[in-house]
């Protein structure tokens, strides 16, 4: 199921249908790709690919996550770090403005965005440095802050995102190529939104930093009061003649595992593709519903499996690294107890689960015996947030590698009781 979800979201699959004809272009336009995130990469690939113009119209730049390159001919692949930006990212997002601020009317601009780009794109606002925005990122990720709430802070303190890279573009028409990793599959949420209008406000990012207590430097607060900060709006007028495209979402990807559950006799029930709140609570809550299933037969009867996906949230008390879906298991394992015929894998579509390298794990009747027995306390690594740890430990991590696409958290709960 993990692997027809991950498979159904491929930019080799969802891209080629949306690549321009070169008749769109003027007599003497140029197809310029520009891109962030972790499937960014891999949709530059598939441009390439199907680009059915000749080859010296297309050129581009597009950056990804380290390990996340594939190779381009034309257009030029950079890769930076993520989830905590570095300098590579800061000196391709100040190149990717500069090519597009070069552009005319006769240009097309096809843009790729996918989950990460946040992060990728790191072009903080006049007064702050990258070692200001790398303290943001840490401390907007350990916050507990939802992922709207994080990019709402992001988008006002850049110069590239919330609508600023396609202004950069303007007067040639973007056309934007977006892969969701976010809950609702708001274009303006995913990646910050480089290419899309933004309808919140500076007033809006002082709210959440204060909501969570996050400490901005002096020249940071001041470009927010001040209002300078504001992010482009939907109706700006260089907006217009844009197009927005999602090509690949949570719920397509739920809906590919859904299929594979049907075909092997178990029936799917997919909660929702847009689950939010702390990790473990939703763990907790998952939890709940399968011993419903186990003990009533509600909301579907066994043998089934409960699918969903979305983006929780981790606040980091502990020593751990944190992960959203290692973090939602641990605390589903410790709920079921032990509970016979229910077996669970959660895991990031992307093959990173927060800050570690594995995509997530797997669990069992057994996960918390086989524990016990060699001596590593469940509910202490929870209290730790060590679930990396913890499923490393026992051998149920899962390890993909970069998948090469993004749309967030997946999980199911197979349900097989007599």
């Amino acid at each position: 199921m993990f692997d027809a979800a991950v498979a159904s979201a491929q930019p080799a699959l969802c891209v080629p249908p949306h690549v321009p004809d070169p008749s769109e272009l003027g007599a003497r336009g140029r197809l310029v790709v520009i891109g962030a995130g972790k499937a960014s990469a891999a949709m530059a690939q598939a441009v390439e690919q199907h680009w059915c113009g000749r080859p010296e119209q297309l050129s581009g730049l597009v950056v990804t996550r380290y390990g996340h390159a594939v190779p381009c001919e034309r257009i030029e692949i950079v890769e930076a770090a993520h989830p905590v930006p570095d300098e590579a990212g800061w000196r391709v997002a100040q190149r990717m403005l500069e090519l597009a601020q070069g552009l005319g009317a006769e240009d097309r601009v096809l843009c790729l965005i996918s989950g990460g780009g946040s992060a990728l794109l790191p072009l903080p606002a006049p007064g702050l440095t990258l070692a200001d925005k790398q303290a943001l990122n840490r401390a907007l990720l350990a916050s507990g802050a939802s992922i709207h709430e994080m990019n709402c802070v992001r988008r006002h303190l850049s110069l590239i995102k919330g609508g600023r890279l396609a202004v950069a573009c303007h007067p040639a028409r973007v056309r934007t190529l977006l892969i969701s990793d976010v809950p609702g599959d708001d274009p303006a949420e995913i990646a910050s939104g480089p290419t899309v209008g933004d309808g919140t406000t500076c007033a809006d990012a002082l709210a959440i930093v204060r909501r969570y207590g996050i400490t901005l430097p002096a020249h940071a607060r001041a470009w927010l009061e001040g209002g300078q900060g504001e992010s482009v709006k939907p109706d700006d007028v260089r907006l217009q003649g844009n197009t927005v495209q999602l090509v690949a979402t949570p719920q397509q990807a739920l809906e590919a595992a859904a299929a594979v559950a049907q075909a092997a006799g178990y029936q799917p029930l997919i909660l929702g593709s847009a689950l939010e709140g702390e990790a473990r609570e939703v763990g907790r809550m998952l939890a709940g519903m399968a011993l419903q299933v186990v003990r009533h037969g509600q909301p579907v009867a066994a043998p089934c499996v409960l699918l969903s996906g979305g983006e929780t949230t981790v606040t980091v008390r502990g020593s751990g690294r944190g992960g959203r879906n290692v973090e939602a298991l641990l605390a589903c394992a410790l709920a079921l107890h032990g509970q016979p015929g229910v077996h669970a894998l959660m895991a990031d579509t992307d093959g990173v689960d927060g800050a570690g390298e594995l995509a997530g794990a797997l669990c069992g009747p057994d996960t918390l015996q086989r524990a016990w027995k060699l001596g590593v306390a469940p509910r202490a690594a929870l209290d730790d947030n060590d679930g990396h740890g913890f499923f490393g430990v026992l051998g149920d991590a899962v390890w993909t590698g970069p998948t090469l696409t993004n749309v967030n958290d997946f999980r199911a709960i197979l349900i097989d009781v007599k």
